[in-house]
């Protein structure tokens, strides 16, 4: 918890510089400088004016959060140009007649955010290939999290991604926590479970939850307590794992754990050691694990495959491995091997409250595990 207060008192201080750096920024414009007439105070004033009425219309447009990304990315980007045009201007030892440097300013930081809606508000695919020889047959897996229904897109949207995952002709979907946010509705989580529960698999459909599903706010806020995702879940053929395994096939082991977040709501997670008590060690082990968090004890443990979500690929540039900096996250995005434990982290479908990914995209991943093929001998 202390780390959020932390977040939050940085935050803070960012944007009240940010507020007061691209303010002052802008009073340099020449308009400000016709209309103060010659006042230092008045065109100060001006620039002020400008950039609270454009925060305060992003703030009501895309809301609070959003309106302090746009704003960080213009004051990080305006520092930049000033930079640079500081060394232009004195490599060529005479002033520049126009404020090129915030139009610069403002037309980089405008393509940076388009960018990153686009790169948010559209879903890629991204595919791994993981050999084993534990398995006597491949298994393709189809893993998503952070769909956060109801942010980035509705339930309808949900199920047109799920329609491009079907064609990928999975065996089995796996989903790593988070597939509704604080916000999402009832009639969305309904919906988004139907949509669910059509998908044909060989093996079906499992989930594991995320920090966000259960609600950190009273159920009445968004109608529906986290028993009752599990009810609807469940009811549309959707295996629920929480610190529990199935076994898949002949070779394979799916173990759903529960999240981090139960131990901040005063519960408990199991050991993941104590997971694979009494399990086949020839089968292939494949946890969910919402949170990138505990690599260690997992690789002590000798899983063979990780598959989490949460962190959003880094969502922002530069900020990207900041949860690795801090100690949250052992790894924000990719594929990771440590001995013989193997880790996959997606960047998600979609976000729990920001429309921008400036440091990563959205996807779904395809994971295809494949039987090794044993090494030909040398002649």
């Amino acid at each position: 918890m202390l780390m959020w207060y932390i977040i939050l008192a940085i935050t803070i201080i960012l944007t009240g510089s940010g507020l007061i750096y691209v303010g002052n920024r802008v009073s340099k414009f020449g308009f400000a400088e016709k209309f103060s007439r010659g006042s230092r105070t008045r065109r100060n004033l001006i620039g002020a004016v400008v950039v609270l009425l454009v925060f305060f219309i992003l703030s009501l447009t895309l809301n609070l959060m959003n309106a302090v990304i746009c704003l960080l990315h213009f004051m990080v980007l305006w520092l930049l140009c000033d930079f640079v045009f500081y060394v232009a201007q004195k490599i060529r030892k005479q002033p520049f007649k126009r404020y090129y440097a915030g139009g610069t300013a403002i037309i980089l930081s405008i393509f940076a955010l388009a960018a990153g809606w686009y790169l948010d508000h559209h879903v890629w695919t991204t595919s791994y290939v993981i050999e084993s020889d534990k398995v006597s047959k491949n298994l393709r897996i189809i893993l998503f999290a952070d769909s956060h229904i109801g942010t980035t897109f509705d339930s309808k949207g949900f199920a047109g991604l799920l329609e491009q995952m079907q064609q990928q002709k999975p065996d089995i979907v796996v989903i790593a926590g988070d597939f509704v946010d604080d916000g999402t509705k009832r009639a969305e989580m309904l919906a988004a479970c139907q949509a669910l529960g059509k998908l044909k698999t060989a093996y079906g459909v499992y989930f594991a939850f995320g920090n966000h599903d259960k609600g950190y706010y009273s159920p009445e806020l968004r109608g529906f307590t986290g028993s009752e995702l599990i009810a609807e879940l469940e009811k549309n053929n959707i295996k629920v794992l929480q610190d529990e395994n199935v076994l898949i096939g002949k070779d394979f082991y799916i173990i759903g754990r529960k999240d981090m977040s139960e131990l901040q709501r005063g519960s408990s997670r199991a050991k993941m050691k104590e997971l694979l008590n009494g399990l086949d060690k020839n089968k292939m082990t494949i946890v969910l694990d919402h949170q990138p968090g505990d690599y260690d004890n997992q690789t002590a443990a000798e899983v063979d495959l990780v598959l989490s979500g949460h962190t959003h690929g880094g969502q922002l540039f530069p900020l990207n491995k900041v949860g690795e900096w801090i100690g949250a996250n052992d790894l924000t995005y990719g594929f990771e091997q440590r001995r013989k434990s193997r880790f996959i982290v997606t960047s998600g479908l979609s976000n729990w409250a920001m429309k921008f990914k400036t440091g990563t995209k959205s996807e779904f991943v395809i994971i295809d595990i494949l039987k090794k093929q044993k090494e030909k001998q040398a002649d």
